[in-house]
């Protein structure tokens, strides 16, 4: 079960500030459930572990399934909530059948090619993710990987696509219509970063051979656990401490963990948290650091540099192996004193004696910790992390499902580009 520890916040947060927030976050809460309330129509997701339509989800194995039989490599065009949460859980439980290749979320022509060269000769099926099929990154990749397959498969590539779109509307959409290809929904009431438990991140996730039922039971749990209206439920004490450093002039939060593994998994936080909380002049910027690794580059800057910095540790205990630390006759790393012991120990040890020394620097943290990772855990740890976010937003007074600045960039590119 995942547990949430706050000892690392004294004296920045106490049990009686946390206490005192209750009020504002449980109205916050609330507001999920309002259909008045700013981004109501967007609060789909907040139902859908326990909520979403099993057919659609047979489908969805049915289509991985075949995929696995069928092909090679699996190419996933999406940007932003299109592919980040399928690459964070394949990143934490790689593939055991095709090779899943993401494209479609840069505009890196080396990157493109590099998986146009991956898929020649080899048997691949596409899956292409867009709520309207006009963004543009993903759009220029699937033209790209689209002709290729059509190239490749003739009159058998329409077999081989498998789209994630609008229900009922988009270009996508009705390319998809057009040409027969198998289409899965992305729910109106669910936004891009919340859409990692729809068929935008569940089909991707299962053709990897992640149990895509124990990662929708674990969420249904976190449902279940995390709506409690209390001081006792762990997302309200996120919700809670996070609003109150920032009230105390904490500006980012740095999603941290020790496993390479969650690497994409602080990407999905990072859009999950800026995207819905940075807008109004108000929001913790987002951001994101692998341990022990970053500590030998951004570890002088959290010690000592501004304290303008929170935390958020994501921790595993069993990461599923270990390596124990042999004795050498030498000993000329002076490293005897560790043998026999195994590296997760080690492991430990730097955890805690981190969270110490930035403690003392002046850096408070929240650690989510999770005794293993399998996919009903990870199940919970997405959902957790969702609800946060959109009670955390209505706390701090915007509207978290929106993105009005999003397209700020996009005008002035068309701009430059001539588009008609």
């Amino acid at each position: 079960m995942l547990k949430l520890e706050l000892d690392k916040l004294s004296p920045d947060v106490t049990q009686a500030q946390l206490s005192a927030m209750a009020g504002e976050v449980a109205a916050a809460h609330q507001k999920l459930y309002d259909p008045s309330a700013p981004g109501a129509d967007f609060t789909g997701w907040v139902r859908l572990p326990q909520g979403y339509d099993r057919q659609e989800f047979a489908r969805i194995q049915q289509a991985a399934a075949q995929i696995r039989a069928d092909s090679d490599v699996l190419v996933v065009v999406g940007i932003g909530g299109s592919y980040l949460g399928a690459r964070a859980a394949l990143e934490i439980f790689p593939s055991d059948g095709p090779e899943i290749c993401f494209v479609g979320c840069s505009l890196s022509p080396n990157e493109t090619q590099r998986v146009l060269d991956r898929v020649q000769d080899r048997r691949w099926s596409l899956n292409v993710i867009s709520k309207s099929g006009g963004t543009t990154e993903p759009a220029i990749a699937f033209r790209l990987f689209r002709q290729l397959l059509e190239r490749q498969y003739g009159s058998q590539a329409n077999r081989r696509i498998y789209a994630t779109t609008d229900q009922a509307r988009g270009a996508l959409k009705a390319l998809a219509d057009h040409n027969g290809w198998q289409s899965f929904v992305i729910p109106d009431a669910v936004g891009g970063r919340f859409s990692v438990l729809t068929a935008v991140g569940l089909l991707p996730i299962a053709v990897g051979g992640t149990d895509i039922a124990q990662l929708m039971a674990g969420a249904a749990q976190a449902m279940a656990d995390f709506d409690r209206r209390d001081m006792d439920n762990p997302v309200w004490q996120y919700v809670a401490a996070r609003n109150l450093l920032y009230r105390q002039g904490k500006r980012v939060e740095l999603f941290c963990s020790y496993e390479p593994a969650y690497a994409c998994f602080g990407e999905w936080l990072k859009q999950l948290f800026g995207e819905s909380e940075g807008k109004d002049g108000k929001g913790l910027f987002p951001a994101s650091a692998q341990f022990t690794t970053d500590l030998h580059s951004l570890g002088q800057y959290i010690q000592d540099g501004e304290r303008l910095l929170l935390e958020t540790v994501l921790y595993v205990d069993d990461t599923g192996c270990d390596l124990p630390i042999p004795h050498s006759e030498d000993d000329g790393d002076n490293l005897n004193y560790l043998a026999g012991k195994p590296l997760s120990f080690v492991r430990e040890m730097a955890f805690q004696g981190t969270l110490n020394a930035h403690r003392e620097g002046g850096v408070p943290a929240l650690v989510v910790r999770l005794p293993r990772m399998d996919a009903h855990a990870l199940g919970q740890l997405f959902y957790f992390f969702e609800l946060s976010c959109g009670i955390s937003g209505h706390v701090l007074g915007v509207n978290p499902f929106n993105q009005p600045g999003v397209e700020a960039y996009k005008k002035k590119m068309f701009a430059l580009l001539g588009r008609p």
